[in-house]
Order: structure tokens, then sequence, then C-alpha cells
């Protein structure tokens, strides 16, 4: 029963969504900085809620942007959005919720910048902030992120 309740009351506040209802995706927001809702994390918000280190790519990863873009592709709950030459966007549905949250890459000189947002509901738990750590952390096992 306390199950139960647990999960109706995050249905109710943090809202739920299937693939037939998702919001339109704007392409490409790695420029934008997140909103006021704790749901966002990127490597250009400088307010601390919000805020990645920089993803800073080392010779070889500036070189393997198509093994960077299989990278984002290994993260939990991944399929492609959307991609372009120095760009993707990856879909990461939460297991049981199906939740979507947009994940973004862009190679840009000698840095990746990255952003990751859920689409719907106020907070994400940390779930964005964890997945952007994630990430690095396959950057960093391949050897594309400067120390």
């Amino acid at each position: 029963m306390k199950n139960a309740f647990i999960a109706l009351t995050s249905l109710a506040l943090f809202g739920c969504t299937n693939g037939d209802s998702l919001p339109s995706i704007q392409p490409d927001r790695t420029g934008e900085t997140c909103g006021d809702k704790p749901n966002c994390v990127s490597t250009i918000d400088t307010r601390a809620d919000h805020q990645l280190a920089r993803f800073e790519l080392t010779l070889n990863g500036q070189q393997n942007w198509q093994a960077i873009k299989e990278l984002a592709l290994a993260l939990p709950g991944a399929s492609l959005g959307q991609q372009s030459d120095n760009y993707i966007r990856v879909e990461c549905r939460s297991k049981f919720f199906q939740f979507v949250d947009d994940f973004e890459v862009r190679l840009q000189g000698q840095e990746a910048v990255v952003r990751s947002e859920s689409r719907t509901g106020y907070s994400d738990f940390g779930v964005n902030r964890e997945r952007a750590d994630l990430f690095r952390q396959y950057l960093n096992d391949a050897g594309y992120l400067k120390h």
C-alpha cells in the first residue's frame, strides 16, 4: 500500500509521459542555459545547481567524434533522437515510469558541450547530473578527456 501511495504521489508531482505524447523538442539546445527547474545540467550554465565542469577533449577525443557519439548512445535507456555533423541528441528513457530526458552533446573545438534535461516534471532527483558524470567516466576511460 505504501509503495502504491509513493508511485501515485510521484506521478502527480512529476508527471508521466509515454512516447506518443512527448513535447516537441527544439534542435540543438547545447548553447542554452537551463531553466529554473532543478531538472537540467549544462557545461555552459554558471549556476552551481545546473553547472557541469567542462569536457575538455584530448586530441584523440577531438578526432573520434563517431566514438564519442557511440559512448553517448551507450548510456542507460539511450536511443538516438537526432544528429548532425558535430551534434547528437540522445533520448534517455527511465525504466519504470518511461520519463524521457534529452542528453545533448556538441563537439565545439577542443570541447564537448554537454546538456542534459528532463522533458517533463519539476525535479529529476539528480538523474541528469549522474548521467553526465557517467558520460564523463566513459570519455575518461576511452582516453578522450584531458586531466
